[in-house]
């Protein structure tokens, strides 16, 4: 598929309910490593816009469910933030929003399936993200984004809490150990530029209780603390 074009850039920022002032912001969210590659003019790719974007919704997410679940102590915020942010479900909304066919992507990566691919939607969602906050301010981006989601009681009622590993494994761990004893490290990573693969392990108190491999560093994680809860079961 070519450089997508003008309509399927409007229809996308319909369906956002945000129209860029800079389309720049946009076409570089959209932009995956492996075009850069083929187009080496085509300036950056989205990952730095992804990096910002994880953490504006990070917030948003969290300053939502602090509002909605006002009974809530920490453990389930953010076993319900972990939910509603983890990779499979920031995959299912990109597809909502026919992300999928918006990426611009390398000769190599569109013959390959990089369009379906989890790790390049999950990205240039959160890119997506990233790039609304800077086109905007923080009050927009949380206007997409909760457009997005929609009623956040209804997703998480949908969403089965047992693909939640990292909440599981934070809640089997905080009641003797705290908030902070859990520590994710990327211990290795290969792989090409727009093909990466991570390998991450999960510490507790510097004691390693599982690793795991992804395509992006969110998959690998959810894999250590899939390893780490089968480890702690085991255990007397």
């Amino acid at each position: 598929m070519p450089d997508p074009g003008p309509s399927s850039l409007d229809g996308l920022q319909r369906r956002l309910g945000h129209a860029f002032h800079d389309p720049a912001l946009l076409a570089r969210a959209l932009t995956h490593p492996s075009w850069v590659q083929d187009h080496p003019d085509a300036g950056e790719s989205n990952q730095r816009l992804e990096f910002l974007g994880d953490a504006v919704l990070q917030f948003v997410v969290t300053r939502t469910l602090f509002a909605l679940f006002p009974a809530d102590r920490e453990g389930p915020l953010t076993r319900r933030r972990a939910i509603l942010t983890k990779g499979s479900f920031l995959v299912g909304l990109a597809r909502e929003i026919g992300l999928d066919s918006c990426l611009r992507l390398g000769a190599g990566e569109e013959a390959s399936g990089g369009r379906a691919k989890s790790a390049a939607l999950e990205d240039a969602f959160e890119a997506l993200v990233g790039a609304v906050h800077l086109d905007s301010d923080l009050a927009t981006a949380e206007r997409v984004v909760l457009g997005i989601y929609g009623d956040l009681a209804s997703r998480l009622a949908g969403a089965g809490e047992e693909d939640n590993p990292k909440g599981l494994l934070q809640e089997r761990i905080q009641p003797a150990h705290g908030n902070q004893a859990l520590r994710y490290d990327v211990v290795a990573t290969g792989g090409t530029d727009h093909a990466r693969e991570y390998e991450v392990a999960v510490f507790l108190n510097g004691r390693r209780l599982g690793g795991g491999r992804g395509s992006s560093k969110r998959i690998a994680e959810e894999q250590a603390a899939r390893e780490a809860l089968e480890a702690l079961r085991k255990t007397p």
